[in-house]
């Protein structure tokens, strides 16, 4: 396929991704409006100018140019002391804190859905020890292919990618405590990690996730059956979840530093690389599996994102009704706005340096 060509198609392709992503998101919204009989004005896919609209009895739907973001206007936002029963500020304060949580709650449901695909595809990840690097900590300290790490530091582990996510944000040399089992034997570990100057961070020396196949040859995922694919798939989205828990910590505890930070312009990158090295290696097949795991992952981190209390996002919201349960009275309009149009102000500053450090990176 000529490469132009190729570029095309997995932009065509992030674009879908990020917009199934964010229909979701306010789908999630939307359904809890008609669920509880709030009038929504308009439910709108992208942000800026519109390209197309329609309206259906009292709500506009909208498609608008740029595909970071949408919303879900509710009767009621903008007007002052309305009165209509329908309107979002004159339901129960229950009702409002279900449909500020119904956005994160799909994405959360988007990639449980996806996961159930995927591993019932591609089978799952384990803590199996697959690889000892020899003279590494690890070695030393007596582990065995084979082993399967159940904890670190008192962590539970289901998926070696825990694993390899604790050593990357954990910057120290400090001994790490790892529960292994062995056969039916649990068996604890004190072991200190070294330093390896070409990964940046320090590690024990172990690799795995996988189990030999049938002829012992090969490393492949493990299959998983109807039981297993729910529960793994549960797991998945946990992953996702404490992955990007772990990040935001290590964000602001200095371990991560903001030049490592993304936007839309560096995970549609990162995405576009991945589609065309998944594709040189497996085809077809190996690109839906890397597109599918990319949606798992963007949904997670959108569901966990919006949750933060940071004013603009649903988190943020979601703070000012449990200040009004806590006071039993809605904090004034006027100071609930203004918080929100700072809180966005100070996103969007840091969307557009964030997204100018992509494009920067892009050419470097």
């Amino acid at each position: 396929m000529n490469p132009t060509l190729e570029t095309i198609i997995n932009v065509i392709v992030i674009i879908l991704v990020l917009g199934i992503i964010i229909t979701i998101h306010e789908l999630g919204h939307f359904l809890m409006c008609r669920l509880t009989g709030i009038e929504v004005k308009e439910f709108s896919i992208g942000m800026g100018p519109a390209i197309f609209h329609w309206k259906k009895k009292e709500t506009q739907y909208s498609i608008r140019l740029l595909p970071i973001g949408g919303y879900c206007l509710m009767l009621g936002e903008e007007e002052e002391n309305c009165e209509d029963e329908r309107a979002f500020p004159n339901k129960p304060l229950w009702v409002r804190m279900l449909v500020v949580l119904g956005g994160p709650i799909f994405n959360f449901l988007l990639a449980f859905v996806i996961s159930l695909i995927l591993i019932g595809m591609a089978g799952y990840m384990t803590g199996e020890i697959n690889y000892i690097a020899e003279g590494s900590a690890a070695e030393a300290a007596g582990l065995k292919e084979g082993d399967i790490i159940t904890r670190l530091d008192g962590s539970r582990i289901y998926d070696f990618r825990e694993v390899s996510l604790y050593m990357q944000l954990r910057k120290s040399a400090d001994p790490v405590e790892v529960e292994i089992l062995r056969g039916d034997e649990t068996l604890n570990y004190t072991i200190t990690p070294q330093y390896y100057e070409e990964y940046g961070y320090y590690i024990i020396g172990i690799n795995g996730g996988f189990h030999p196949d049938e002829s012992g040859e090969y490393y492949v995922r493990t299959k998983a059956n109807a039981a297993t694919d729910i529960t793994r798939s549960l797991l998945e989205v946990r992953y996702w979840i404490k992955a990007t828990f772990m990040s935001l910590k290590a964000l602001v505890t200095g371990k991560v530093g903001v030049n490592q930070v993304s936007g839309v312009v560096g995970v549609a990158d990162v995405m576009n690389d991945t589609m065309k090295e998944a594709k040189a290696d497996g085809g077809i097949y190996s690109v839906v599996l890397n597109v599918m795991n990319f949606v798992i992952l963007i949904s997670a981190n959108l569901g966990v994102m919006n949750l933060l209390p940071i004013p603009a996002l649903d988190g943020g919201r979601f703070l000012f009704l449990l200040a009004e349960l806590i006071m039993r009275k809605p904090v004034p309009k006027d100071k609930e706005a203004m918080i929100n149009v700072v809180g966005f102000v100070l996103l969007f500053v840091i969307m557009i340096l964030v997204t100018f450090k992509d494009i920067r990176n892009l050419f470097v």
